[in-house]
């Protein structure tokens, strides 16, 4: 079975990364996209990656919102970078 072709974050935000975005899980992305930055702080980025066990081209991918990243990606974030990354949940109405 063949993937289902998607937007990349960045298409999904018509001025990436200040945003803000008009769809929800464009939205979802940029804010994780902002929380990661703030996280990296003044590291670099190879740093940053190193810390986290990830290649320094997926937190780039990330940060420019050309690549979504798995649930393995985010926990080797949020672990290595000792911050909550995923944004908060909001209540629809």
């Amino acid at each position: 079975m063949s993937r289902t072709m998607r937007l990349k974050p960045n298409e999904l935000v018509d001025e990436w990364p200040d945003g803000p975005a008009s769809d929800a899980i464009g939205e979802v992305a940029r804010v994780f996209a902002g929380n990661l930055r703030r996280a990296i702080g003044s590291r670099s980025i190879r740093n940053a990656a190193e810390a986290c066990g990830v290649n320094h081209a997926t937190l780039i991918g990330i940060l420019d919102g050309r690549a979504w990243p798995d649930m393995e990606t985010i926990a080797k974030l949020e672990r290595g970078l000792d911050a909550a990354l995923w944004p908060g949940h909001v209540t629809r109405t």
